[in-house]
């Protein structure tokens, strides 16, 4: 079974008596699209306000953004010009501010490299860890059973897509890799589409007032596939300005394959069996599954080397090397 447009749930309905249905419907959004849009979320003034001020956010000069740029940031947070980060291969079409959580500690020399990375998380997280507990809840866990993966890196992105010529790419195709569950406030333009399981590309259209909600590949590893991420993309505009905000839910960052695998396995075998057992296709490959890295915070700052070359040629020279071939 496959879908054909994104399921709405009303986060008050889980929290009223009609729990039990929206808890049902939590479930197939989960186990069957990986996407879902989140209505009544009470975060709907915040974003209002936060939409109204990125116009005149991007239209600071040269030299202002020029100061905050992501290139004097060994935590790859800051600002992002036009064209200077690449997906799938190919240049996003889009300029951005990276939010790191606030707290970002000093990081020493003894430290492992990839701490450089880490900070307190954000207050703004709560909705997303009232979120994830009831994902547990739908999924027939304890609502705690995903507390001792949450992290202290959750990140916060400003966008904006200007008007390119048609077929241009915004951001590729791309499952999102830096933990559990995406948040994204999107305005009015469009442009976000989902790959479903036969392949083909289902509209994301903006609906007022909502957040779109989506599974990241660290959700997707600790599940051990059953809850499986979903590859999205952004396809650029050509006559007017897209601008997002998305919210990314970080995890732990020294979380190992083998403490991630003795957690998936535990969780698997509580976890009912989907209505729906063809997954969706594993085209994008997971940072969280490599044997390759230490922990999950080496391989996500692969990650970032790979999608932001200049910063990690900066910053990490002999990282940049090795991940560049």
């Amino acid at each position: 079974m496959t879908f054909s447009s994104i399921p709405l749930i009303d986060w008050q309905a889980l929290h009223s008596d009609t729990k039990p249905e929206a808890l049902a419907q939590l479930r197939d959004a989960i186990f069957q699209v990986g996407f879902l849009y989140l209505t009544n979320h009470g975060l709907e003034d915040l974003i209002r306000r936060a939409h109204a001020h990125l116009p005149e956010l991007f239209d600071l000069s040269d030299e202002v953004k020029q100061s905050v740029n992501m290139i004097h940031s060994p935590s790859f947070v800051g600002y992002t010009c036009l064209g200077a980060e690449t997906t799938a291969s190919r240049t996003d079409w889009r300029e951005q501010y990276d939010f790191g959580s606030p707290g970002m500690k000093k990081w020493a020399l003894e430290d492992p490299i990839w701490q450089r990375l880490e900070g307190e998380s954000q207050s703004s997280a709560s909705l997303a860890r009232q979120f994830v507990r009831a994902v547990a809840e739908c999924l027939s866990l304890p609502t705690s059973t995903f507390d001792s993966f949450l992290g202290n890196m959750d990140r916060l992105k400003f966008i904006k897509y200007p008007p390119v010529a048609p077929g241009s790419q915004g951001v590729g195709p791309h499952k999102d890799s830096t933990g559990l569950f995406t948040f994204l406030a999107q305005d009015d333009t469009g442009g976000l589409q989902v790959l479903n399981k036969n392949g083909e590309w289902i509209d994301a259209p903006p609906i007022p007032g909502t957040l779109v909600v989506n599974i990241q590949q660290g959700f997707e590893a600790i599940t051990g596939g059953i809850c499986t991420a979903t590859t999205h993309r952004v396809v650029a505009p050509i006559s007017r300005t897209r601008y997002s905000i998305p919210f990314f839910m970080g995890v732990r960052m020294d979380l190992t394959l083998p403490q991630l695998e003795e957690s998936a396995a535990h969780i698997v075998q509580r976890i009912p069996a989907s209505d729906d057992r063809k997954k969706r296709a594993v085209d994008v490959p997971s940072e969280f599954l490599s044997p390759l890295y230490s922990c999950f915070g080496e391989a996500y700052l692969r990650n970032r080397i790979i999608s932001h070359p200049d910063v990690g040629k900066k910053w990490y020279p002999e990282l940049y090397e090795r991940y560049s071939k």
